[in-house]
């Protein structure tokens, strides 16, 4: 089953889901960046699939899923994801975020630990301040014209700038994804990284945990990543020269650490 599916959850959303792998490998949850869909794991999947049956979905407001109108929430945006392995019948999965995916990975090893085997968490925080600067963002966002700009300014804060300025191949593939997000569904999910805080919740993770940062990260500091790290109990720490997609900049390292913790 690797065509795009959908499930419609409680408050009438569809989320959009693919998988790829044999049906009866383990579970292996794959959750995105902001702005991006479910294609930001391309690169992985290859590899993955052939150890995991690997589940990609699209947050609301993006990718291939339904936009609600409105802020949503990291509680909401956690439901969506139990609600969707309860439309699809599983039990308990390896899940993998990054960045805002990340943050989803958190609420669900605090509030649901029995769906989760072990839990990765890459380029990430458990808290993003200013709230003023995510109010800026979604004012601009909203009144835009286009996605135009903030693809760019997205691009420069992803990706090295030698990477940026070459314009390399990986860079306009990701700014053509950057271009067709819609911008309700940006906002909203700016909206949910504005008003989560899970600081002082993650000590209460009991999944084994690994956390992978970007050294160069200017998104989601090395500095995060060491405070969920240190957090967390038992936690693993792997620290790679990238910026803040690090399984599209350093591919082969990032799969390898993964494949490392899961089996």
């Amino acid at each position: 089953m690797n065509e795009l599916n959908f499930a419609t959850i409680g408050d009438g959303t569809r989320i959009a889901y693919r998988f790829d792998g044999d049906a009866g490998k383990p579970v292996l949850v794959l959750s995105n960046s902001i702005a991006t869909t479910l294609h930001m794991w391309d690169g992985q999947v290859g590899e993955l699939s052939k150890h995991f049956r690997v589940l990609r979905y699209d947050f609301r407001g993006h990718g291939g899923s339904s936009t609600p109108v409105g802020a949503y929430s990291l509680d909401r945006l956690g439901r969506d994801v139990l609600e969707l392995l309860d439309a699809l019948g599983l039990e308990r999965v390896h899940f993998l975020g990054l960045s805002l995916g990340g943050f989803v990975g958190q609420w669900l090893a605090i509030h649901a630990p029995e769906r989760i085997d072990r839990l990765i968490l890459s380029n990430t925080s458990s808290h993003l301040a200013p709230a003023s600067y995510f109010d800026e963002r979604i004012a601009a966002v909203l009144q835009a014209d286009d996605m135009s700009e903030t693809a760019e300014v997205f691009l420069g804060n992803w990706f090295p700038a030698r990477m940026v300025a070459a314009n390399e191949p990986i860079i306009e593939e990701f700014r053509t994804m950057l271009l067709t997000i819609n911008r309700q569904g940006l906002a909203g999910l700016f909206a949910a990284v504005r008003d989560a805080d899970l600081r002082r919740t993650i000590a209460l993770i009991s999944r084994p945990t690994l956390v992978i940062a970007g050294r160069h990260d200017t998104v989601t500091a090395l500095s995060h990543s060491e405070l969920i790290a240190e957090a967390v109990p038992g936690a693993k720490l792997v620290v790679l020269p990238a910026v803040h997609l690090s399984n599209v900049e350093y591919p082969a390292e990032f799969t390898q650490a993964v494949l490392k913790f899961l089996r």
